[in-house]
């Protein structure tokens, strides 16, 4: 399970407002890939039955976010970049209940602007 990896700037943008790119770092990414348990599901289809939100898969998509998003910054951390620029989720099915999810950005060397 990956730890907090400190003091990243992150953006969607491709560019990080008030400072500039020293170097680009290349892609990088995190992926994690998470299978729905039995009773997660059992609990979801009752939840189902009442409507509105399925907290069950709302928080399953939430950790599996978090874990990527993580996994991404630790892969920024390694190449010595401080932050990632254009940084965007990507998920998909891999089997039946199995979902994997990718983070994934360029890693930036920045510096603050002038």
């Amino acid at each position: 399970m990956p730890g907090n990896v400190s003091l990243h700037m992150v953006t969607t943008g491709n560019d990080l407002p008030g400072h500039r790119i020293v170097r680009p770092m290349g892609i990088v990414r995190g992926l994690t890939v998470r299978s729905r348990s039995v009773v997660g599901n059992l609990g979801a289809a009752l939840q189902t039955l009442v409507g509105g939100n399925i907290t069950i898969y709302t928080e399953l998509c939430e950790k599996a976010r978090e874990e990527a998003f993580e996994l991404m910054l630790r892969h920024a951390a390694e190449r010595g970049a401080n932050a990632v620029i254009g940084m965007r989720y990507d998920a998909n099915d891999v089997a039946e209940g199995v979902t994997e999810v990718l983070a994934y950005g360029t890693a930036v060397l920045v510096e603050p602007a002038a």
